[in-house]
């Protein structure tokens, strides 16, 4: 018969708890993700569940306002937006439609009557960083990536609206929390934080979303509002929205657009 050795039967009965230990805390890590994950699927179903993943198009009518410093800067602007996912994005601008801001792919361009011309790098730069991050992009490509890491983190509170919240960090180390209404799932905020290209520091963006409309079986929020790092840079007022449109041939091009504007 073998003999133990005393300090091997130490060792082992000093590791039996630790092991224990490990896997008890898998398994709450495991019920917290599974539970972050079925909030999020009830949003997803709130928003329209399979026909809202597979939205053709979005056309959205409203006014714009820009803020500096938490303040109302130059008063609203009339505004209209496309969005095709995955990585179409189109926006008139007045009421004559007349300045056009395209976002195709990883590039940006504005049309005027002076014809086409590149936006400026930073300002694609912080359109397609909220695309990276939005909602849509979380639901759509996070979700579907085993590695992604999810994390129930319980009520929170935005704007007098009671909420859950959870958070995503995907296989990039990009990092989404979002607030879901605890009665309805629908989205309240959505957070997520950028290091600032200049300053190097972390840069923090939200947007939250009020007044909900059921358009077409979608319900949609008419009020959106931007914010950085605590401020609010920007919020938007929808007065109508379309989906799934017929739209032209042509229409996400813009050198098709700098034709059609008049000079």
């Amino acid at each position: 018969m073998r003999t133990i050795l005393p300090w091997a039967l130490a060792l082992a009965m000093a590791a039996a708890p630790a092991a224990i230990t490990a896997q008890n805390g898998d398994a709450v890590a495991q019920k917290n993700a599974d539970q972050a994950r079925a909030a999020l699927n009830q949003m997803v179903q709130a928003l329209g569940g399979e026909l809202w993943l597979n939205i053709n198009n979005v056309e959205t009518e409203g006014h714009i306002a820009a803020f500096f410093q938490g303040n109302p800067d130059l008063g609203t602007t009339d505004y209209f937006y496309y969005h095709q996912w995955p990585d179409r994005d189109r926006i008139e601008l007045t009421k004559h439609r007349d300045d056009v801001l395209f976002y195709i792919g990883n590039q940006g361009w504005e049309v005027t009557y002076r014809g086409k011309k590149a936006l400026p790098k930073d300002q694609v730069d912080d359109f397609l960083l909220r695309r990276d991050y939005s909602i849509e992009t979380v639901v759509k490509v996070w979700l579907k990536d085993p590695r992604t890491i999810l994390t129930y983190e319980g009520p929170h509170l935005v704007e007098r609206h009671l909420g859950v919240q959870v958070s995503a960090i995907s296989a990039d180390n990009q990092a989404v929390t979002i607030v879901l209404d605890t009665d309805s799932h629908l989205p309240l905020r959505e957070q997520f934080q950028s290091r600032n290209p200049v300053y190097h520091d972390l840069d923090t963006y939200a947007e939250e979303y009020d007044d909900y409309h059921t358009i077409d079986g979608f319900p949609t929020p008419f009020t959106i509002t931007r914010i950085k790092n605590g401020d609010v840079v920007q919020q938007r007022y929808v007065t109508r929205v379309k989906y799934n449109q017929n739209l032209p041939a042509d229409f996400w091009d813009p050198n098709a657009a700098a034709r059609h504007i008049k000079r």
